[in-house]
């Protein structure tokens, strides 16, 4: 089989990235977001109903349109990660990283000893085609493009310590668990939320990720479109959750029909 470019080596060519949310664990669902030409799918587990069965057929869906998948895990945890990157996605995701301690156990959790604690089963698992592919030693971290969420008040006050953790590529923003973590959930205009985030968007865009710096990845909402974020630099921006999409246009067909 042809290899597609990794998420890395698109990011590395210059390449702005839009990525889409699964939540429904719908093969179905993954594979028409990839054919619509999203860069990848992050097939969410944090919030989504499906576990690790369900992931592994929107992975397959996913990949056959040619796409790619990042794996978002419910908290940074070693049983999670290790479960979730024997599947052979191309990214996985953790949520609220505070610390540069919490990134840093987080980046060990997807290397092999002696550069991490990854339990090693890779001969028998996906991620390494199961077992044929005999070069996977020599390259999984190279491929592998891992995220760690900003999402709270506390992750913003330490987003340098975060960017300069080794092997941690892309600080992905989190606005509405931050907005809670400031009292604003109920405001996400707030003009403290958007200064807040300005703090953690100059950071990280201040940052080299050739030489040991981070991407800056963020999510499309009603008050940041996917445009205003690419116009502010990001180099990722998740546009959209299938969950979303779809229940606007089944409202939008109900009420246009009962109109």
């Amino acid at each position: 089989m042809a290899s597609k470019k990794s998420l890395k080596s698109r990011l590395q060519d210059g390449e702005k990235l839009l990525g889409h949310f699964l939540l429904s664990f719908s093969p179905e669902l993954a594979e028409i977001a990839a054919r619509a030409g999203f860069d990848f799918i992050i097939v969410d587990m944090e919030h989504g109903a499906g576990g690790i069965r369900e992931a592994l057929h929107c992975i397959r869906a996913i990949e056959a349109a040619g796409c790619s998948t990042v794996l978002r895990v419910p908290d940074i945890s070693q049983a999670w990660a290790k479960k979730a990157l024997d599947l052979g996605p191309d990214g996985i995701m953790f949520p609220m990283v505070e610390t540069g301690r919490s990134a840093s156990e987080a980046v060990s959790f997807c290397r092999y000893r002696p550069d991490g604690v990854r339990g090693c089963a890779y001969s028998v698992v996906r991620d390494s085609n199961f077992g044929f592919n005999e070069g996977y030693l020599g390259d999984y971290a190279d491929k592998l493009f891992i995220m760690c969420q900003i999402e709270s008040e506390e992750g913003v006050k330490n987003v340098k310590e975060i960017v300069a953790v080794d092997g941690m590529d892309c600080v992905m923003m989190g606005p509405r668990d931050l907005s809670a973590s400031l009292g604003l959930l109920h405001d996400p205009g707030n003009p403290k939320l958007k200064s807040v985030m300005k703090v953690a968007e100059t950071a990280v865009l201040a940052s080299d990720p050739a030489n040991g710096g981070a991407y800056l990845a963020g999510m499309a909402t009603a008050q940041d479109k996917t445009g205003d974020l690419k116009a502010r630099g990001y180099h990722v921006v998740l546009g959209s959750t299938d969950v979303s999409l779809y229940k606007k246009a089944v409202v939008d067909e109900v009420n246009a029909f009962k109109a």
